[in-house]
């Protein structure tokens, strides 16, 4: 399949130096470019999906992992020091 996309030459420029800098042909720069911010969208969109699964899980479950123990876990680990992952309580009231 071939699409066009029209650019300024500016752009054009751009691209064709720094294609030429990695010893790709400028068409194979684009491509590459290209399948690289849809990977990127695509994950984007999938930790979206995961991050709203798991709030909604958390909203049903009423289960949360306090942000204190989080920070006390992490710096831990920061340290080389072994800790426990902190644990989903129910939130209190």
């Amino acid at each position: 399949m071939t699409t066009t996309i029209r650019i300024d030459k500016e752009l054009r420029d751009r691209v064709a130096a720094a294609a030429e800098r990695e010893g790709k042909s400028a068409h194979a720069f684009m491509l590459e470019a290209i399948a690289t911010t849809v990977s990127e969208r695509e994950a984007d969109a999938a930790f979206h999906r995961l991050a709203v699964a798991r709030q909604a899980e958390m909203e049903r479950s009423g289960r949360s992992i306090a942000w204190a123990d989080t920070k006390s876990w992490l710096k831990a680990r920061a340290q080389g020091k072994s800790a426990r992952p902190p644990v989903a309580r129910k939130k209190r009231r």
